[in-house]
């Protein structure tokens, strides 16, 4: 289905059709943009590194066994992930003080400097387009946007719900930090 075909709704439900189907361009245009940042990040990252990178600076200190649960893939398919991550110098692993069989992974200070200036593109970016909007409606949106997000907890299955990165408020606080001061 291409972005200007119509929605095809089923009989009184027309609003979640639309919901669905905004969504949906919503959900590829932000893959695009997540695959662009990824390039400008680090050319040899593949698909799924950007969101991968994110995950690790929010749940920091992670276990790959946690980052496999939240994405539902399988430890070896984790693993390879992580080893291209770690060969580029962009996450460092150390000995989990607890459990001396697993370790815990963050961000090296270069992997956080590459998410720091990919965060503030992406911001750029949002602010770019939604500029012309008036600021409350900016952050109606983003209360909109956090409040479906919770929804999306409630529905998603035992790997999203056992997770501690969730779309809480120090999450915006952190983009806050990174973000560029807009123009008065």
């Amino acid at each position: 289905m291409t972005e200007t075909q119509a929605v095809v709704p089923i009989e009184g439900r027309e609003a979640y059709c639309a919901v669905e189907h905004q969504l949906g361009v919503l959900f590829r245009r932000s893959r695009a943009l997540s695959a662009e940042l990824r390039r400008e990040m680090y050319p040899e990252l593949d698909p799924g590194a950007y969101g991968l990178i994110v995950l690790i600076s929010e749940a920091a200190p992670a276990r790959p066994s946690y980052l496999a649960a939240y994405y539902g893939i399988g430890k070896a398919t984790i693993s390879r992930q992580l080893k291209v991550l770690e060969e580029l110098g962009l996450i460092g692993r150390a000995p989990d003080p607890v459990d001396g069989r697993a370790h815990l992974l963050e961000l090296t200070d270069e992997g956080q400097q590459r998410l720091d200036r990919a965060r503030r593109a992406r911001q750029e970016r949002a602010r770019a387009l939604l500029d012309t909007w008036p600021e409350d409606e900016v952050r109606l949106l983003a209360e909109m946007l956090s409040r479906f997000n919770a929804l999306t907890e409630t529905f998603s299955g035992p790997s999203l719900r056992n997770t501690n990165v969730r779309s809480r408020p120090d999450s915006t606080e952190a983009c806050l930090r990174h973000a560029p001061q807009r123009p008065r």
